[in-house]
């Protein structure tokens, strides 16, 4: 089957799914929860023969992480269903409501955007997450994962449209494309398909956005911030930071560099660094860092890294606009988090950092759509568009007006006849 037909396949199913109601989503997804946990043996197997290729063609260790798929992330993909099966049906909610005139009403009612193509990276976890997200939405998904997951991901969508379409999801909603060949073509498909989710690198977020006519929503790199600011709690502010930078290092939301106050720094960064020892992480600074603590220069190319890594650059601040400052330089408007106890420079900090998510006191890992309550993500957009941040189910969704309406025509308001009202209504949808 080439591209263009698959293309066109989940075109029609989305039609229909669009229209499915609550209870068929849900109970396909039940139904998907549990064929996973049923067939996790094949699953285990095909994920085996994936990393121990991708351990043979020297893979990165970061990338061999987020291929592992085991019983932990089994655990944790049938919980994110659990959730999403949970949270209520974001279709056909009327988001507003006005008479335009005496019997002729106008709602805006939200509805699945169609056909959604996303790549993504070698997790197959994320193949999970993003195909029941699109379901529950109401989507046809397109799912191009690395091709270090291959056979982890075929076994996985395998899964998920036999356990749908068993129960009465129309045919043709989840597709999986497996060559480089099939992404290029996907671009050209702006006939079939409304919304491209690419998950990956800047330069392959540039050259998707370049080499299409379809809306792309995503990120590109996740050069996440902490900043230390004067006066905090130490103890809380190592913790944070901490869990920022090891509680998974491969993902986005870890934070990449590190921005302390100067007035913090003589305590903080041994304490720091102590702990990070422990965990192995290598540290650079910039260097007034190197006159506190003992640890290799940071380079001008590290602002600007992404190191998906035991890694950490550090620099010392003159004042939160100085970090401010530096996180709009060279941040990639992801996840900011200040560390703080005075109100003002975190007011500053939250208004003035231009990322979609800005945190006070707490860790960058949590920026996150299951961690939000969205039920899971399909990526996280640092664009200004419909959607930012996380981008779980709202994100999936756009809206279509519908009027109501008796007989009415437009030229007796042309003539005068008639004359707009133009009110408010507190009123959902209903025929």
């Amino acid at each position: 089957m080439d591209i263009k037909e698959v293309a066109y396949l989940a075109k029609k199913a989305s039609i229909k799914l669009a229209a499915a109601d609550t209870e068929l989503k849900n109970k396909s997804l039940n139904e998907i929860a549990r064929l996973i946990e049923l067939r996790k043996e094949e699953i285990f197997k095909a994920n085996q023969e994936d990393i121990q290729r991708s351990e043979k063609e020297n893979l990165a260790s970061p990338l061999l992480k987020r291929l592992k798929f085991d019983d932990n992330k089994l655990s944790e993909v049938i919980s994110g269903i659990k959730s999403l099966i949970e949270l209520p049906d974001p279709v056909g909610k009327t988001i507003a409501s006005s008479e335009l005139d005496e019997g002729l009403e106008l709602y805006r009612v939200s509805c699945p955007i169609g056909v959604i193509g996303v790549i993504f990276e070698s997790r197959p976890d994320a193949l999970v997450q993003i195909s029941t997200l699109c379901l529950k939405s109401g989507n046809s998904v397109l799912l191009k994962g690395g091709r270090e997951a291959i056979n982890t991901n075929k076994v996985l969508a395998e899964i998920i449209r036999d356990a749908s379409e068993s129960v009465g999801i129309p045919s043709g909603w989840i597709q999986l494309l497996e060559t480089r060949d099939d992404v290029n073509e996907m671009l050209k498909m702006d006939e079939y398909i409304d919304l491209i989710i690419p998950r990956g690198s800047n330069e392959f977020v540039r050259y998707i956005m370049e080499n299409s006519n379809i809306a792309v929503l995503g990120h590109a790199d996740g050069i996440c911030h902490c900043y230390v600011d004067a006066g905090a709690d130490v103890k809380m502010a190592v913790g944070i930071v901490v869990d920022s930078k090891t509680q998974y290092v491969a993902v986005c939301n870890a934070t990449e560099t590190l921005l302390v106050h100067k007035d913090a720094a003589k305590e903080f960064l041994p304490i720091l660094k102590a702990e990070m020892q422990k965990k192995n992480v290598e540290l650079v600074g910039c260097d007034r860092t190197r006159a506190i603590i003992d640890v290799p220069a940071a380079t001008e190319e590290d602002w600007k890294t992404e190191y998906l890594d035991y890694k950490l650059s550090i620099k010392v601040v003159d004042s939160a606009e100085e970090a401010i400052d530096h996180i709009n330089t060279y941040g990639s408007g992801h996840t900011d988090s200040i560390i703080s106890s005075n109100k003002e420079n975190v007011e500053l900090f939250m208004n003035l950092v231009d990322s979609g998510n800005v945190f006070w006191n707490c860790s960058t890992r949590f920026s996150d759509g299951f961690r939000y309550g969205f039920g899971a993500e399909v990526g996280i957009s640092t664009n200004k568009i419909h959607a930012r941040g996380p981008v779980g189910l709202d994100g999936l969704l756009i809206y279509k007006y519908k009027l109501v309406g008796n007989g009415h025509i437009v030229a007796d308001y042309a003539s005068k006849a008639r004359n707009f009202t133009h009110k408010k209504i507190d009123k959902d949808f209903k025929l």
